[in-house]
């Protein structure tokens, strides 16, 4: 497992090597992970996008931005959490991602909130 907090906001991760997803003799390795978003502080935010820099087991470097997390936009009040699954194929049995998230709190200001670095590893290649 892995976290960060930002400004209040936690953020954890839980990834996962997807074997029966993946095709090694293909060069693909499937990785799913969980995210869980706690608002740790005092005020309501809303996510409005999210920002991912997902490198491989080469080096290779793939940036995705998008609007909110799986098509939604959760607002959270303070205590609140917000929980989702999400999924990255590789062509490399090992790599990572890291990223942030921008949010909004009830004042109207945006800010960004650190996704953690974490990583990816088929661990059955690691005996």
């Amino acid at each position: 497992m892995y976290y960060e907090l930002t400004q209040g906001i936690e953020v954890t991760v839980v990834p996962e090597y997807l074997a029966d997803q993946s095709s090694p003799e293909d060069s693909e390795y499937v990785f799913s992970y969980q995210i869980t978003i706690a608002n740790k502080g005092d005020t309501e935010v809303q996510l409005l996008s999210r920002h991912w820099i997902i490198t491989d087991g080469n080096g290779a470097i793939h940036e995705v931005k998008g609007s909110g997390v799986i098509g939604q936009q959760p607002k959270l009040k303070p205590g609140e959490t917000h929980q989702y699954s999400s999924y990255c194929p590789l062509p490399t049995p090992t790599g990572n991602m890291r990223g942030t998230y921008q949010m909004v709190n009830h004042l109207g200001a945006t800010f960004d909130v650190k996704i953690p670095l974490f990583f990816l590893r088929d661990l059955s290649l690691m005996h």
